[in-house]
């Protein structure tokens, strides 16, 4: 009995130790799968993976993509990471891509998503997603991935939007307008907090938390037909308008100066988790983050609300996300991507970050999205507004961060500013 109790014992221990073996065979800092696995996808991805900072959602990365390829066993991933300078790197690819030599499988940026359609450097995605997958998808997504002939050239699958982060043993009371944030944050440095943190470096994200502002006020930054046309007429005053409201909140020191250098929106979490502020503009992903940052009774004491508009009912919020695409002309290739962004990314991907689905019907199917947290996000989608789906975009965007710098910093004034940002962004559109 006891020579039969260590032989199961031993046998137990020679399997798991097998098993643990295979699973670091199958999974490296730059591969998935087997090294000698006769077909290779290459893949470019960023921080949504197992090259993730946070420990536990790398891990839990990896295990997606082990279970992936576990599936696809002839296949392995050649895994790329981009930087945090996401603009340089889809830039980059985009060139690549051009030039024939980009990746087989990357993820892209819904921003520059028009800018690689128009180039016409994305394969074909139809096939290998449904007719009831797609229609399943949120309008502004499903628009989003299709181009003028219908085809799926990509598959977005997450979003998320911008709000008002405070903590409430500071700011008790939600601001719902512009001139309540204002008050609150000076409120605010008054018990020592730095006031109210946004974005306003050299970034996408200046850029896209800003345009929450412009858009309540029903500001449009092309027309229908993709040409630049905030810097003139009616857009032009609502355009000031929310830049001047901005610009103020640094003057009167409701917004420290130190905002014009803020290009990550981890440098909120670390204000937040250093007790400097009490108020922050972020995106939804960060409630997630500061559960994990924080000890208990203080992440208790944080919140959130919609993004204050110039009035109570004129309000807005950015949505964005990410998407997979494959830049190959191998079917094969192609078909692998597309069971990638849905066999890791569409859905279980969603549920490991607590990141937005875009598919309706996911809502329902992830437990950790049926928190109250998540149904007031998925609620708050109804005054969602992505960026313009338009080649010109990521040029009106660049010359905004420039624009934002210059007139927080006090180097222009914001007429001024704006002129010069508009008349670079029409140039620009005359090359396209």
């Amino acid at each position: 009995m006891k020579s039969a109790t260590f032989s199961a014992l031993t046998l137990s221990t020679i399997l798991f130790s097998a098993s643990a073996v295979f699973a670091q065979e199958l999974a490296t800092k730059d591969r998935i799968g087997l090294a000698d696995a006769p077909k290779t996808l290459v893949v470019r991805l960023t921080n949504d993976s197992p090259n993730n900072s946070d420990p536990a959602i790398a891990e839990g990365y990896q295990k997606l993509f082990v279970d992936f390829i576990k599936k696809h066993p002839d296949w392995k991933l050649q895994m790329q990471f981009m930087s945090s300078d996401i603009g340089t790197e889809q830039a980059k690819m985009l060139e690549q891509a051009k030039a024939g030599n980009a990746p087989d499988c990357a993820a892209v940026d819904s921003f520059v998503l028009s800018q690689f359609m128009v180039n016409h450097v994305l394969a074909d995605f139809t096939p290998y997603f449904s007719k009831e997958e797609v229609a399943d998808l949120f309008p502004f997504i499903r628009d989003g991935i299709t181009d003028k002939d219908k085809t799926v050239r990509a598959w977005w699958w997450d979003t998320d939007l911008r709000v008002l982060y405070r903590n409430k043993s500071v700011v008790a009371d939600a601001p719902k307008t512009w001139d309540d944030l204002k008050k609150a944050a000076l409120a605010s440095t008054k018990e020592g907090m730095e006031g109210v943190l946004f974005n306003g470096g050299r970034w996408e994200g200046t850029t896209f938390d800003w345009l929450a502002n412009y858009w309540a006020l029903g500001g449009k930054l092309v027309d229908d037909s993709g040409k630049p046309v905030f810097g003139e007429g009616e857009n032009k005053e609502k355009f000031l308008k929310a830049l001047n409201y901005f610009k103020d909140l640094v003057d009167s020191g409701a917004a420290p100066k130190r905002v014009t250098t803020i290009a990550n929106y981890d440098d909120m979490n670390a204000a937040a988790a250093a007790a400097t502020t009490a108020l922050f503009i972020g995106g939804n992903w960060q409630y997630a983050q500061l559960k994990t940052t924080l000890d208990e009774g203080e992440f208790k004491n944080w919140t959130f609300s919609p993004i204050p508009g110039p009035t109570a009912d004129q309000k807005s919020t950015g949505t964005g996300g990410w998407t997979v695409a494959s830049f190959s002309k191998d079917k094969d290739k192609v078909e692998l991507c597309a069971n990638l962004a849905r066999d890791v990314y569409m859905g279980p991907a969603n549920a490991l970050q607590q990141q937005l689905p875009t598919r309706k019907s996911l809502f329902d199917k992830y437990e950790v999205f049926s928190t109250e947290a998540n149904k007031t996000f998925a609620n708050a989608l109804v005054d969602g507004q992505a960026r313009p789906g338009v080649p010109i975009y990521p040029e009106i965007s660049n010359q905004i961060q420039i624009m934002m710098g210059d007139v927080l910093s006090g180097t222009k004034k914001p007429e001024e500013a704006l002129d010069a940002a508009f008349s670079a962004a029409m140039e620009a559109y005359k090359r396209l």
